[in-house]
């Protein structure tokens, strides 16, 4: 009887995972929205653009802005989620974030692009059926990384990561880290790094590998468990809604690349670094600040609900581990959009203060 009971237990876990995959799939055939509904590019003159080269990526851009008080010690990273767009991040686009992280004093740079990148070093350029980007008669699809049509349509389209390896992970912690050194006299060191959706997972992989930058980063209802039952397929839809990208382009299924992208596997990094963490997830369920938006609930709730199935599995993990170095914010209202992510970033701002520079 009781073994009866563990197998229905299993059983009802298995499916919960398999249905909420199956849930995050719904909103994509009937809308091209996955991280974030669609935005209209609002640039902040405050930022200024600053142009890396990448050896693979070309020349990449990235909007800083200055801390209030002109210090060059304390710098944190924002990352984008799926849908980034290749003219500004979706955080100045969305958010007034960058005005409350330079007003405590924090030097802010937001990487532009990557959109369906993960932040992650890919095994080769993103192709389907190993016909080369834009080989298909009548395909369509922006390469701008836009927030708005529909990404399945751009499978054998051009675009960022199509035509060149995606090289993320090498970028920002090499490229990136060593031109803010030189040229803006930033500190390379103790940096923080925090992302939504996609981001989330890509800034907690950089913390990882990357312990000497990253002392500090934040995962705001992020996939942090991507080997679990479902979570490939899952992946591989929002893939290709958002820009048309093919997830066997960035790391072959459960080989080592995959699993260098999984938190819930190089958890003990994380710990044994003690890199200081902030894990956020909300409850899936609206709140006041988005009942003006419908279209994103309806999008948001599904995705957000797959979020924090992962985010759970990720504290269960560290809490294994006996990791003391993570605060965990489970807000009780709150879907996959704008609103939860701002929200976020304001109550995360002490704990990030004071573990950075």
């Amino acid at each position: 009887m009781r073994g009866e009971r563990r197998q229905k237990s299993r059983g009802w876990l298995h499916r919960s995972v398999i249905g909420l995959a199956l849930a995050l799939l719904l909103p994509f055939g009937v809308s091209a929205a996955i991280a974030a509904p669609a935005a209209h590019a609002a640039l902040d003159p405050d930022g200024f653009d600053f142009w890396v080269d990448s050896a693979s990526m070309g020349p990449v851009k990235s909007r800083v802005f200055r801390a209030a008080d002109g210090n060059t010690d304390r710098v944190v990273y924002a990352l984008d989620g799926m849908r980034a767009q290749q003219d500004l991040s979706g955080w100045e686009i969305n958010t007034d974030i960058a005005h409350a992280l330079t007003a405590a004093n924090i030097n802010v740079v937001m990487p532009i692009g990557g959109q369906s990148s993960f932040y992650a070093d890919w095994n080769a350029p993103s192709q389907i059926l190993d016909l080369p980007a834009g080989s298909a008669a009548g395909s369509s699809g922006s390469s701008s990384g836009s927030a708005s049509g529909s990404g399945a349509l751009q499978l054998f389209s051009g675009g960022p990561g199509k035509s060149y390896r995606y090289t993320w992970e090498t970028f920002i912690s090499q490229d990136l880290r060593n031109a803010l050194q030189q040229r803006l006299g930033f500190n390379p060191n103790r940096n923080g790094i925090f992302g939504l959706s996609m981001g989330g997972s890509g800034a907690i992989t950089l913390a990882a590998y990357h312990p000497d930058q990253f002392s500090y980063a934040g995962s705001f209802s992020g996939y942090l468990n991507i080997s679990a039952p479902g979570m490939r397929e899952a992946i591989r839809a929002a893939m290709i809604e958002a820009g048309g990208y093919n997830v066997d382009s960035m790391a072959p299924p459960w080989g080592a690349q995959w699993l260098h992208m999984d938190p819930f596997v190089f958890a003990p990094r994380l710990k044994a670094n003690n890199t200081r963490l902030w894990i956020a997830a909300a409850s899936a369920l609206p709140g006041p600040g988005d009942v003006t938006d419908a279209m994103s609930i309806i999008q948001g709730m599904p995705l957000e609900a797959l979020a924090l199935v992962n985010t759970r599995a990720f504290q269960a993990r560290m809490m294994s581990l006996g990791a003391g170095n993570v605060t965990y914010d489970f807000p009780a209202t709150g879907v996959h959009n704008w609103n939860n992510w701002n929200a976020e970033v304001y109550r995360m701002l002490p704990d990030l203060s004071n573990n950075i520079g």
